[in-house]
């Protein structure tokens, strides 16, 4: 809107609104699911560091390489010796390597909240179309679907591995299969525990510090209590031990219904019945990860 004044005109007529061009959008209203999928695709690239600079693309794909290049050694080996079978199984690989998925949980979940937290950015998101459930939907998604592509590339590199050294087609599609949901079950409780965490402080260092804490020093405290229980006769608690950390639960689950290898005290893990309160308790927790966010970002957006 612009005013003109003109001092030959008189004084009742001397203000004039003129159109200076701006027009309506009246194209497509494309909507939440659009914006949901976008949001989503572009957390997956940022997880990953793509779309942003080379000092961002540095530690997630320094992660990825040393979650893969063990898996490829083992291939390289069993093809040279004609091994029948993977030193590793596939439901125990990401067990075996909980340390680097929890070293990039630990980057990348406070990368995908934390900033927007930090500068504020979160009621724009929610100024239209997009609800708060829909901002969750998507950040869970995308980091849940950033750690399996983590930890599920070295099972295909070891399943790959398996075909050209000629070991059994159906065994190992069916070992690997058993690896892919292990994984995505891994996926969804460690997206889930990180998120929560960075999204309570808009400080990234602090999200960090705290996602490895939480990780790394509730498997070092269970796998200690564990050893001590078997070491002292009581083996029968060892199962319940494992309940309270994300890596043992993980464990507990892959051995009781997976058919792997254990890495609790003496290699037994849970048993059916107790596996089942596994499942159980890993799908409540995913489900209250994804609650507690949805109350989080509700907060945030008001």
């Amino acid at each position: 809107m612009a005013v003109e004044h003109s001092p030959a005109a008189p004084t009742g007529d001397r203000s004039r609104i003129h159109d200076i061009g701006y027009r309506g959008y009246d194209g497509p209203r494309l909507g939440r699911a659009y914006a949901r999928r976008s949001l989503y695709s572009q957390s997956l690239r940022g997880a990953y560091g793509l779309g942003r600079s080379v000092k961002s693309k540095v530690l997630p794909m320094l992660l990825f390489a040393v979650m893969c290049v063990p898996a490829a050694i083992m291939v390289a080996v069993a093809v040279a010796t004609k091994a029948h079978e993977l030193p590793v199984s596939y439901t125990r690989y990401a067990i075996t390597m909980q340390a680097v998925i929890s070293l990039y949980v630990a980057s990348q979940a406070p990368q995908a909240v934390s900033r927007d937290l930090r500068f504020k950015t979160v009621p724009l998101y929610f100024s239209r179309p997009i609800e708060s459930a829909d901002y969750v939907r998507a950040k869970f998604a995308a980091l849940a679907s950033a750690l399996f592509v983590l930890t599920g590339a070295p099972l295909l590199v070891m399943y790959i591995g398996a075909l050209l050294s000629k070991m059994g087609f159906a065994h190992q599609t069916e070992k690997f299969a058993q690896g892919l949901v292990c994984v995505a079950l891994l996926s969804l409780l460690f997206a889930g525990i990180g998120l929560v965490i960075a999204a309570f402080t808009p400080r990234r260092g602090f999200g960090i510090a705290a996602v490895i804490a939480v990780l790394t020093i509730s498997y070092g405290a269970v796998s200690t209590l564990q050893a001590i229980a078997d070491a002292q006769g009581s083996g029968d608690a060892v199962p319940w031990i494992g309940l309270f950390s994300p890596v043992t639960l993980i464990d507990g689950v892959q051995y009781a219904f997976l058919g792997g290898s254990s890495g609790f005290p003496g290699g037994v893990g849970p048993s059916s019945g107790e596996g089942v309160v596994y499942v159980v308790l890993l799908l409540a927790l995913v489900a209250a990860c994804y609650g507690l966010l949805n109350r989080r970002y509700k907060k945030v957006g008001l």
